[in-house]
């Protein structure tokens, strides 16, 4: 094994009680076991997701806890463990999350993300039950969870792992229907979705149309890439009609995932349109005869697959999509996450641990 030649200890932000905020700890170098990489991490992005997690009750938590949060991680290659190969100390990569079995048929296409067997052999995603990217260093189980970063800035490519991936993977499965002339919904412009305004307007010709609480978010997405923006309320479906000549959207895209944002999409569809709800809000949207226009697809997909996130860290060196970014040291990552909560980002905030 080669030695990252740090030792003692570091720094982790952790969710250690049920209910409570998390805390900054001091917890000893981790050391890569055979076939794990070590990272020194050099920026972890801060989710909705870890918010969902710190606030669900003991009964409901999945992960045992202390847990040290961040699933959007970047870093150098600090040591390799036995049997490694392919990488090089030093050498910056992006970490992919979604991790797998790496055997199932899932797992053998690259789709990790939707692994047959995770549940069943307690695998996790670092920072949702497995130790995550806010810390100086962290583990990662398996080479193949790593991309190259290339020449990009560490800051700006650590969101894409998640607030881009998850975006991409839900428009390109909808591609056959984002074709010129059609109409995209995108529902909350925050973390994943300012990104995802930038994805359609370079994949696809389509007219973006965002939605979102205020006029304050609702700028940043014009400044994205938007065509028409509306705030998000209870005349949002209607508005969306007329700005589509009665007919509606042909893919909604609901970032959000809450009740009432589940319910603007349903309305804001077009006959044979996709509604996909990607936000974690606890909403649902009841499918059948009569419920929704003719041939509406739901769907809730999760993440994205290891191709797509190269696929996308390929956009962002195009130029085609840039994440605009906060940034935090270690020990403010409670602030970030409590203007996150309080809808004050604008875009993602990044942790920075060895910053």
């Amino acid at each position: 094994m080669e030695q990252h030649g740090q030792g003692g200890p570091h720094e982790s932000r952790q969710y250690r009680t049920v209910g409570a905020a998390p805390e900054v700890v001091t917890v000893p170098d981790p050391e890569p076991g055979p076939g794990q990489v070590l990272l020194k991490v050099t920026a972890a992005g801060v989710c909705h997701s870890d918010i969902a997690v710190m606030s669900l009750p003991a009964d409901q938590l999945a992960y045992d806890l202390p847990l040290t949060l961040g699933h959007e991680g970047v870093g150098t290659v600090a040591a390799l463990g036995d049997g490694v190969s392919g990488l090089t100390v030093g050498e910056s990569v992006v970490v992919y999350g979604p991790w797998g079995c790496g055997t199932c048929v899932k797992c053998a296409e690259g789709k990790e993300n939707y692994c047959l067997r995770a549940g069943e052999l307690g695998i996790y995603p670092p920072g949702l039950g497995s130790p995550g990217a806010m810390a100086e260093y962290m583990i990662v189980d398996d080479p193949r969870h790593l991309v190259p970063l290339g020449d990009l800035d560490p800051v700006q490519a650590v969101p894409l792992t998640d607030a881009g991936l998850t975006p991409y993977h839900a428009i390109k499965r909808s591609l056959p229907k984002l074709v010129p002339g059609a109409s995209a919904v995108v529902i909350g412009t925050g973390g994943l979705g300012h990104v995802a305004i930038q994805l359609l307007r370079a994949m696809t010709a389509v007219r973006v149309i965002a939605l979102d609480v205020t006029e304050d978010k609702l700028a940043l997405a014009r400044t994205v890439g938007a065509h028409e923006t509306v705030l998000s309320d209870e005349h949002a479906a209607a508005r969306i009609r007329e700005l589509t000549g009665g007919i509606g959207a042909q893919v909604v895209l609901d970032f959000v995932g809450a009740p009432p944002t589940v319910a603007t999409a349903g309305a804001a569809a077009a006959i044979d349109s996709d509604v996909t709800i990607v936000g974690i809000g606890g909403g649902a949207l009841p499918v059948g005869f009569g419920f929704l226009p003719l041939n509406t697809t739901v769907s809730a997909p999760y993440w994205g697959s290891r191709s797509e996130l190269a696929e996308v860290l390929d956009l962002a060196r195009a130029g085609s999509v840039e994440v605009h970014v906060e940034t935090y040291s270690l020990d403010e990552a409670p602030l970030a996450y409590e203007r996150l909560h309080d809808g004050r980002i604008s875009g993602r905030a990044v942790i920075l641990p060895n910053g």
